[in-house]
């Protein structure tokens, strides 16, 4: 049995359909509430779905990054476990420290409501696997603070050291080197801006979100 793990926040909107887009991965999901504490040995994979987690106050993901549940995903995080963050989850592990970087207001200052192509600069063996250098996909995206920052010498070392993960072929937000998604320097941890959970079946879209909750290789 593959458990996935899916944190929920105040403000989470996005958990329904990351839960029935692990279902349809093959994955068995199971709620992780923002107020409590978890074991990062009863699960295969752990997700932080999108939304607007406390409402977006302070920084978007900055009051998320410190509830009791993060302990934990720091734990599993350091333990191997693959940790996926999508949207509000790409802002929450930036501002737990899983993840380097921020992610500020859109270049035009509006809400951002559209289907982009990504391509894939370094393949992640975690998740979207099927997937390899060069490949290019469209999801869609959903926010108001998705401008990916960093200072221009650290997004260097991550273009080096091959941690970017996805990047968009057209920028939708103004994000520093057009990227999209990044990944940690183990690779089990990845995050990305735009919403795979929303790209299931071709009648949403497209399809090409199914392949992020295929699981990691080594569990298929």
């Amino acid at each position: 049995m593959k458990k996935l793990g899916i944190v929920r926040f105040p403000g989470t909107n996005c958990d329904r359909d990351t839960w029935k887009a692990g279902e349809a991965g093959g994955f068995v999901p199971e709620w992780l509430f923002h107020a409590h504490h978890f074991h990062w040995k009863g699960y295969e994979a752990i997700v932080i779905p999108g939304g607007f987690s406390y409402g977006d106050y302070l920084r978007a993901g900055a009051l998320a990054a410190r509830s009791p549940v993060m302990e934990d995903v720091r734990g599993a995080a350091k333990a191997g476990v693959p940790v996926l963050g999508i949207c509000n989850g790409f802002q929450i592990l930036c501002e737990s420290g899983l993840l380097p970087g921020a992610l500020v207001k859109n270049e035009n200052l509006r809400f951002i409501d559209d289907w982009v192509e990504l391509k894939l600069i370094n393949k992640s063996d975690a998740w979207a696997s099927h997937y390899n250098s060069g490949d290019k996909i469209k999801l869609p995206i959903a926010h108001g603070m998705g401008r990916y920052y960093l200072e221009e010498d650290q997004i260097k070392k991550l273009f080096d050291t091959d941690l970017v993960w996805w990047t968009y072929t057209k920028n939708p937000n103004g994000a520093l080197h057009d990227i999209a998604g990044i990944k940690n320097e183990s690779g089990n941890v990845a995050a990305l801006m735009p919403h795979p959970e929303r790209a299931m079946r071709e009648w949403m879209g497209g399809s090409d979100g199914s392949w992020f909750f295929k699981g990691p290789e080594k569990n298929l």
